[in-house]
């Protein structure tokens, strides 16, 4: 949680005495920020690459709030002299001249594709109606049946990745509605006209690469690699560099297809989970009630953390359970915390306030937003 300085009244008082000469300094400090602001926006945004979401009705990326999309960066060249000399490039890097023309010839930009990462953030509408939306009961009642349907595939991908079959399936459904959601954007399109637009064009650079190397061990043909409009594929929604990483072929079929197999699909997300720390001792997390005078303590005597992604750095460093009971942290019922040996930080999302262990990073490693990973979790707890 980051702490915040409110002006008391003394401050408001001697700010509305303040002599002409300081109101003149202000101002034309104004200025000048102004004028430099405008020059910053001249240049080419440098943002840093976060997982792209599926093409859904609902996309939950960026969901913790409103942010500004970066300026239009000047195209240096035509696309078609950009993909003439990144052919030249992935010759030299040891693809062949047919694969080349299978996922690189006659490739065209798309300007939907620029516009969506240009203003990718939805407008912030409040964590309960967020969650409220995924968490359906039709999303509730498809995740349990398809448990029940998968119960020995979910138990031995348990057994070997140590990731609870609750997990996985909330992932399924979030990323792309239990895979019914996949996004229809051809990947290689996509990748590029990003890796042409000169915003991110080296982190969709890399990936375009990822993903000949993919089609070059023949998991899939590149006609078939359709996904999110920035390049995310599949059930899991993984980018090319994950797909690498991550992805296990679990049918034993010497493919690993996370389009339309669903051991494949399910055994990705969990080695996903289990290579960011997921420890199978532990849950995510719970929702808990803080009160005024606990929120008073615990900004005085716990700080923000300071590694992570944006959305770890927006919560409290981690402290044992038994602190936080003794700041007045309580269950959401009122009760006392469990006294269990478990490390927690607190997430405060307005309306409401959660207490997250360790493996809750591994969750925000997936997205890195706390609408997205409190809602993976909360619908975990439902398909109990």
């Amino acid at each position: 949680m980051e702490k915040q300085a409110f002006e008391g009244p003394a401050a408001m008082l001697a700010s509305a005495t303040a002599t002409r000469k300081n109101q003149d300094v202000v101002l034309n400090t104004m200025r000048w920020l102004a004028v430099l602001t405008a020059f910053a926006l001249l240049a080419p945004s440098r943002v840093a690459a976060q997982s792209p979401a599926a093409d859904q009705t609902v996309p939950p990326v960026l969901a913790t709030g409103i942010s500004v999309a970066a300026p239009a960066a000047d195209i240096p060249k035509s696309f078609d002299d950009w993909l003439a000399e990144l052919k030249i490039e992935a010759r030299a890097k040891g693809f062949s001249d047919s694969l080349i023309d299978q996922t690189l010839t006659g490739l065209t930009p798309l300007e939907r594709v620029i516009q969506s990462d240009r203003s990718q953030a939805e407008l912030n509408p409040g964590f309960s109606r967020y969650a409220n939306a995924r968490i359906t009961k039709a999303m509730v009642s498809r995740g349990r049946n398809l448990m029940a349907e998968h119960r020995t595939l979910l138990r031995r991908t348990e057994r070997e990745f140590g990731v609870p079959a609750r997990f996985l399936v909330a992932l399924w459904g979030i990323e792309s509605r239990y895979g019914r959601i996949q996004g229809r954007t051809p990947v290689f399109q996509a990748l590029a006209t990003l890796a042409w637009e000169p915003r991110r064009a080296a982190y969709f650079r890399s990936e375009l690469f990822d993903a000949m190397t993919i089609v070059q061990r023949g998991h899939i043909e590149p006609e078939a690699m359709t996904g999110s409009w920035a390049g995310a594929m599949g059930q899991p929604q993984f980018m090319p560099s994950s797909y690498l990483k991550y992805v296990v072929d679990f049918d034993g079929d010497d493919r690993r297809d996370i389009w339309t197999s669903t051991p494949d699909t399910l055994a990705s997300i969990a080695n996903y989970l289990k290579a960011f720390g997921w420890n199978r001792k532990e849950t995510w997390g719970r929702e808990v009630k803080v009160s005024a005078a606990a929120r008073e303590a615990i900004a005085a005597s716990i700080p923000g953390r300071t590694d992570g992604c944006y959305a770890q750095r927006n919560m409290t460093e981690r402290r044992p359970l038994a602190e936080w009971q003794k700041l007045g942290v309580r269950r959401i019922d009122g009760g006392p915390l469990p006294k269990a040996n478990v490390q927690a930080g607190l997430v405060d999302v307005g309306e409401r306030t959660f207490l997250v262990y360790p493996n809750y990073d591994a969750i925000i490693a997936y997205n890195c937003a706390h609408y997205y990973a409190l809602t993976v979790g909360l619908l975990a707890d439902r398909l109990r």
